[in-house]
């Protein structure tokens, strides 16, 4: 007798179960509610540049909000702010369980502030829900995350990407100062000769998209340096010559022509600047292979480039040359400076009747944005660091400057400036460029004149 009404009551069961699972599919129980997925969104960048993972995965991990498998893909990343944003890829698809245990694991690790700014941003839109543990069920599995391919063996080591780790908005508008005519008149008798229209080739080239298999990450704002760089150039009265993404073999072949270039002959100078993630003594091309920067130094030498015998060339080299990020120093109270020894002079015998010998690599100077084995620091809406200092340094002083002593003045603003990540190992950092020179004379770019 029991049967007949066990069959109808097992009937209502079973649509009162497909009813609760289309209302938990609707309300996020195979992910996260779409109000704390937004609430996620809006803090990304934030959220990004400040975590701290060390202790946080763990905590994330004791509660089965991801797996070992998870954990170890996050930590193969590059830098912490690529291991940052894979966490924040990751938790929408944890489960509804993902927000809250994020929010405690957020607390119990010291880092409050970030569970607060999603709190607040929580509290902010419109259709919030009463705490998941009041309305779901919390015994159904999470979902596997199948997206997570196995974890790959690091082979970029040598290598970091530049980090955004500061606040404010894209390049303003650039213009360049004139020279005044007596400036040029008192100055250019000793100078390089920089009379040529236009003073020179340049060429600006800019990796951006890599695709090759060490991993390399987008680096978000190198088009704000590319296109600064390109008017910059074009203020000073260069043509400016554009190469993006290209392979290490492309860049070396591109290079090579653009060195080659007939046009050379009757210019005065010239620029080449390389922007591309980098380590110590070479940069890569978007497949992950490597230019050395000897090879492109190489290619413009007075031997292999003899119509720029003679004449200033200029490089300047966007990338890190390493994957140390300078914590910078406490400065103390007394200065020491140490008087640099004076070098000695030797002169070599003269032979008379000879041809007029040069050195295999002259008459080139080479800014770097950092020291050797450091990371060079990039803001996603204001370009790097360095071409942002470099550009303002031009823009204002190549009127009455010559070149060395603004490189002087480009390493003067990046000494001051300091990354901006609070709750982050690189807060405060710091960055120190440079450059290298064998000019033989100064390099003034005499900005407007002579008059045309």
């Amino acid at each position: 007798m029991a049967a007949p009404s066990a069959g109808p009551r097992s009937a209502l069961q079973q649509k009162g179960l497909m009813t609760a699972d289309r209302g938990r599919r609707i309300l996020g129980v195979y992910g996260m509610h779409p109000d704390h997925q937004e609430a996620l969104k809006k803090n990304r960048v934030v959220l990004a540049k400040q975590l701290l993972l060390s202790e946080l995965l763990e905590h994330l991990l004791e509660k089965d909000i991801i797996t070992l498998e998870m954990r170890e893909h996050i930590q193969a990343k590059v830098c912490s702010f690529s291991q940052n944003v894979e966490l924040l890829n990751l938790l929408p698809k944890r489960g509804p369980q993902a927000f809250d245990a994020f929010c405690v694991a957020l607390r119990e690790t010291k880092q409050g502030h970030l569970e607060d700014l999603l709190l607040t941003t929580l509290a902010g839109l419109q259709h919030l829900l009463p705490p998941l543990s009041c309305d779901y069920h919390l015994r159904l599995p999470f979902p596997v995350c199948e997206s997570c391919p196995p974890r790959k063996q690091r082979r970029l080591s040598p290598d970091t990407v530049e980090h955004s780790l500061d606040h404010g908005d894209g390049p303003p508008g650039l213009q360049v100062k004139s020279c005044t005519p007596e400036f040029y008149q008192a100055h250019y008798q000793l100078a390089y000769r920089l009379q040529s229209r236009p003073r020179g080739l340049a060429l600006v080239l800019s990796n951006v998209h890599f695709t090759g298999e060490k991993d390399l990450e987008f680096r978000s704002g190198g088009d704000v340096d590319h296109s600064t760089l390109v008017t910059l150039f074009k203020l000073l009265g260069y043509k400016v010559h554009v190469l993006l993404d290209q392979t290490a073999q492309e860049m070396q072949e591109k290079l090579r022509d653009f060195a080659q270039l007939p046009a050379h002959r009757v210019m005065d100078s010239c620029i080449v600047a390389l922007l591309s993630h980098g380590m110590e003594g070479g940069v890569y091309g978007v497949d992950g292979t490597l230019l050395q920067l000897q090879e492109v130094f190489r290619l413009f030498d007075n031997a292999n480039c003899p119509s720029l015998q003679n004449k200033p060339k200029m490089f300047f080299i966007q990338a890190c040359r390493g994957d140390e990020t300078d914590r910078g120093v406490d400065q103390q109270d007394g200065k020491n400076h140490e008087r640099s020894p004076e070098c000695e002079e030797s002169d070599a015998s003269k032979e008379e009747g000879l041809k007029m010998r040069l050195p295999t690599r002259s008459d080139m100077i080479c800014g770097y944005a950092c020291l050797r084995g450091t990371a060079a620091m990039r803001n996603t809406k204001r370009g790097s660091w360095y071409v942002e200092a470099l550009t303002q340094v031009f823009c204002e002083r190549a009127c009455d400057k010559h070149v060395a002593d603004m490189l002087v003045e480009v390493n003067a603003l990046i000494k001051e400036r300091e990354g901006y990540a609070p709750g982050t190992e690189f807060h405060r950092c710091k960055e120190m460029s440079e450059y290298c020179s064998t000019l033989c004379h100064h390099l003034y770019l005499f900005p407007g004149h002579p008059p045309t």
